[in-house]
């Protein structure tokens, strides 16, 4: 789709909604072959007899003249067919980077990294020194202080479901956006950022700083190294040095797992006792990547082997 924030061409949702929305996409994801048809819905009727609804109705073709008449846009410069959108170098939206750093996973908007900054081969590749921050108010203190320079990888860490209840990092998204060289910082946060984030921001990093994450482990300084494969959509995010040491992601892990967790990581003092009990039930059930959805049987068992070793 061509919408806000990233384009190509910046139409607001309205007209998204007006091209076809969800119903329109799924159309040109029938076409390749990607959709169960045969799947019932709540309507009672299957995916594909909705669908078939869909591109025959008197709904979709106002909407579509609403949009030509208002706007005078075409529906089909909103919603692009697979090759229209190939052909305006879009690529695949999301890549969900592992490494030494997000061990169990973490994700990319990878659609919306500068292509500027996307090598010919459609990779990023990105090294350079971690600015560490263990709260938002600090990291956007840094950037109106013009501490955060280009080439800098700002990590925001300690922000995830234990420390703040999963934080949506927006204000340091949209600063880094607006800044002369904001496509050559790249941030890494165990928190979240919404859909109107751009350039290389690596979120829901797991495991979270204050569940010992090694995202949790980083110091000013350290060298990061990011890899994002856009069209293969496959990434790594890894500690690749400290002070003027070098070494491979491999050595990363050995020297993470020598570290202990930042001194200055700490949940927030306001944190609501539901979003705390939340945020342990989510990391007894496997954390940010597994946990999502409570694993009964997990956090039960995890319990009482609690319990068995206090009272033994």
């Amino acid at each position: 789709m061509s919408v806000l924030p990233n384009g190509p061409v910046h139409h607001p949702t309205v007209r998204v909604f007006l091209a076809g929305g969800v119903p329109e996409v799924m159309l040109h994801l029938r076409q390749l072959g990607l959709l169960h048809l045969n799947v019932l819905t709540v309507s009672g009727k299957t995916l594909g007899e909705n669908l078939e609804w869909w591109e025959g109705s008197e709904r979709r073709r106002r909407f579509k003249e609403l949009l030509r008449q208002k706007d005078g846009v075409d529906a089909d410069e909103v919603i692009f067919a697979p090759e229209r959108a190939q052909a305006r170098g879009l690529t695949s939206t999301m890549v969900f980077p592992r490494g030494n750093l997000a061990p169990e996973g973490s994700v990319v908007k990878s659609t919306a990294i500068d292509p500027a900054v996307v090598e010919a081969d459609g990779v990023y590749r990105k090294e350079g020194p971690a600015r560490v921050f263990v709260n938002e108010k600090d990291a956007m203190a840094a950037i109106k202080q013009e501490r955060i320079k280009a080439g800098d990888v700002l990590v925001l860490t300690g922000v995830g479901p234990r420390g703040t209840g999963m934080e949506e990092t927006y204000q340091v998204t949209a600063a880094l956006k607006h800044l002369p060289f904001g496509q050559q910082v790249a941030l890494l946060t165990d928190a979240r950022f919404s859909g109107v984030s751009t350039g290389a921001c690596i979120g829901h990093i797991g495991p979270e700083g204050l569940a010992g994450g090694p995202i949790g482990k980083v110091l000013d300084g350290d060298v990061i190294r990011i890899l994002i494969d856009r069209h293969r959509l496959e990434g790594t995010v890894d500690l690749v040095g400290e002070g003027t040491r070098r070494f491979t992601p491999e050595e990363g892990v050995r020297v993470l797992a020598g570290r202990a967790p930042r001194h200055d990581l700490a949940p927030n003092a306001a944190l609501p006792e539901d979003t705390r009990l939340w945020a342990a039930l989510q990391s007894a059930g496997g954390g940010t990547w597994a946990g999502c959805v409570y694993d009964a049987d997990k956090i039960i068992a995890a319990l009482e082997a609690g319990r068995t070793a206090v009272a033994g």
